[in-house]
């Protein structure tokens, strides 16, 4: 049986949930369209301060996730992966919660109708209370809770099943934690309105300023330097650290305390290790990774579904949503921005094989690899990433779509020969990704058309399928480059690749491999039942319903990952773009030959051998 409030009752109401603010929403549109003052205004303010109490975690958690900034001062080493995010998707349940308990209270104490809005004697009896009242009152109460195998097991583990504090942690708990605790915030208040100095200013800053704390707490960044402790030793039994309370977490039995370490040490659980942790945390480390996946946004859209922006969002497959179209203007805004920035982000990790692997992120966005002039600026940028990896000691680095463009930079050649001294190794990973592709297409086909078919990828497809005698039909206009090709293939498969003009070559062929951005009007030209394989970035839109549409070429990372809690764009959960994980395979197997430049084609069969041993999937 599940005990008594330990899981919320709007649990199955999704994003309907927000409904449960409609009576303080139509409380308040009532109260001014009939010009009503007086505590009904306390309505409005308790929507805002939700709202802003939600920004003060959303902004908690995005700093944490910003790890070009933080990651050297990471409490817990981990990375958040997708089962604790799923856990937290509700965190901010608490807010409905302590909402509906705050008007409550305004309707049941008359002093809480027409406060001013700031009287200054309510600061000083608020932090005596808070210092009297409700630091002691949630110290026993959460000893007592660690000390009771039925209130932990049954309330508090929940919140502790969290693996690394974020600032959406603070707020993931159980609806009887939340009522206790919306009780100890709420006794200064009270007391403030008991003695008649209580304000609109005061409730605001009090509450948010204990949103705050909390979620700096959980933040998983230490963000205090230790030189503050040294100098004054007194503060670290004043203010708690994230350090200090990452301690709590992982110990479980130690640092109990709510703000204020002075309470444990009063009470004797303070955990020996906390000031020697602190400050060997906020010294702040170095962890080099094994294998670097240099990406880039797509578009404007996009840059919604990085981590440090919305969490939730980034851990599912990217697609339009309405938010996105509302704060397009910012997100343009922070392009240009970002567009300023000249250092590449670290965006996020995640561990395989016990060897750390990080994602980094050129501030560059996909349009700007089409713009003539951005070209010696990107190359710029993903050249410093190069050496930056280089100097760090990472063992390889692999370029995404758009970064390995033979235009821009010859597949990754341009580096390679500019640094022939380079330690780190460079690969464009596209050998796999010519291998997910050819291994898609069914054993029983004897016939392909092929546009982007003079491309890195195009050619070697192209030579890899007339080898195996499937008649390849190149989409180019160009002769001497399909030629050129056709003579690479051996003499008698060169009859296997023919050279077509038209796209309506192919309007009796039902396997197209996509290379070139194709229209509506150019998908006409494919038969009913055409399946079209794609490695065109961005991906082609699906006009055709009577047609099939493959995804980009991917992979499943092995089961043993861990700590992986984002999507690659419109892909699944745990699953990465095939030029990623060419590169994890080119690092698991200790391969030390850059691959850049042309595609060997004798190398597709070793490469998928290789992906198939190591535990990567085939997306079906």
């Amino acid at each position: 049986m599940v005990a008594p409030l330990s899981s919320w009752p709007w649990n199955n109401l999704g994003v309907y949930k927000y409904l449960l603010y409609g009576p303080l929403v139509a409380k308040v549109i009532y109260s001014k369209s009939w010009e009503e003052s007086g505590r009904d205004s306390w309505c409005l303010h308790i929507l805002i301060l939700c709202a802003l109490r939600g920004l003060t975690h959303q902004l908690w958690t995005s700093f944490g996730y910003m790890l070009f900034l933080v990651r050297r001062r990471r409490v817990i080493k981990d990375g958040v992966d997708y089962e604790q995010i799923d856990k937290e998707w509700d965190w901010d349940n608490f807010l409905i919660l302590q909402a509906f308990m705050a008007a409550l209270a305004c309707y049941m104490i008359p002093n809480s109708r027409g406060l001013p809005i700031w009287d200054f004697r309510g600061p000083p009896i608020v932090m005596i209370l808070h210092v009297l009242v409700s630091e002691p009152l949630f110290y026993w109460a959460h000893r007592f809770i660690h000390g009771s195998g039925y209130l932990f097991q049954n309330y508090h583990s929940i919140h502790h099943s969290s693996r690394v504090p974020m600032g959406f942690t603070a707020g993931f708990a159980t609806p009887l934690e939340h009522m206790v605790t919306g009780v100890i915030m709420g006794v200064p208040i009270l007391g403030s309105l008991s003695f008649g100095a209580g304000s609109v200013g005061l409730v605001y800053g009090y509450v948010l300023l204990f949103d705050f704390l909390r979620c700096m707490g959980h933040s998983n960044v230490e963000v205090f330097p230790y030189r503050i402790f040294e100098a004054l030793p007194i503060l670290r039994y004043l203010i708690y650290t994230p350090a200090y309370h990452a301690l709590h977490h992982t110990e479980k039995n130690s640092n109990f305390c709510l703000f204020m370490p002075l309470f444990d040490a009063l009470g004797g659980t303070i955990n020996k290790k906390s000031w020697e942790f602190q400050k060997e945390t906020s010294k702040g480390y170095d962890e080099v990774p094994d294998f670097v996946f240099l990406a880039h946004i797509v578009d404007v859209s996009h840059s919604f579904h990085c981590t440090f922006i919305f969490r939730n969002f980034a851990s599912i497959p990217f697609s339009n949503r309405l938010f996105c179209f509302i704060l397009w203007p910012i997100a343009f805004t922070v392009m240009l921005m970002i567009w300023a920035w000249s250092k590449t982000f670290v965006l996020a990790f995640y561990k395989l094989r016990g060897k750390l692997h990080q994602i980094w992120l050129v501030p560059r966005y996909g349009f700007h690899y089409f713009l003539p002039f951005a070209t010696d600026g990107i190359n710029k940028q993903i050249e410093l990433g190069i050496l930056r990896a280089n100097k760090m000691g990472v063992k390889v680095i692999s370029l995404a779509a758009l970064n390995k463009n033979e235009a821009l930079n010859g597949g990754g050649t341009l580096f390679v020969n500019k640094h022939p001294d380079l330690k780190v190794r460079v690969v464009h990973g596209n050998t796999l990704t010519a291998a997910v592709i050819l291994n898609e297409i069914p054993k029983d086909v004897k016939e392909v058309f092929l546009s982007g078919a003079t491309s890195k990828l195009g050619r070697v497809i192209a030579l890899y399928l007339c080898r195996k005698k499937i008649r390849v039909m190149m989409l180019t206009l160009s002769t001497e480059r399909f030629q050129k090709i056709q003579k690479e293939a051996p003499a008698d498969c060169q009859q296997y690749l023919v050279q077509v003009t038209k796209y309506q070559a192919a309007q009796n062929c039902k396997t197209w491999i996509v290379g070139k951005w194709i229209t509506p009007r150019e998908q006409y030209w494919a038969p009913p039942g055409t399946h079209f394989h794609q490695f065109v970035v961005p991906p082609i839109i699906g006009f055709r319903r009577d047609c099939t549409y493959g995804k980009l070429a991917a992979m499943k990372l092995p089961e043993d990952v861990q700590g992986l809690g984002m999507c690659e764009y419109t892909l699944d959960r745990g699953v990465v773009h095939a030029c990623h994980a060419g590169g994890v395979v080119h690092f698991l197997e200790g391969w030390s030959h850059h691959e850049v430049g042309a595609i060997d084609v004798d190398k597709i069969d070793v490469v998928w051998k290789a992906a198939m041993k190591h535990g990567l999937k085939p997306v079906k």
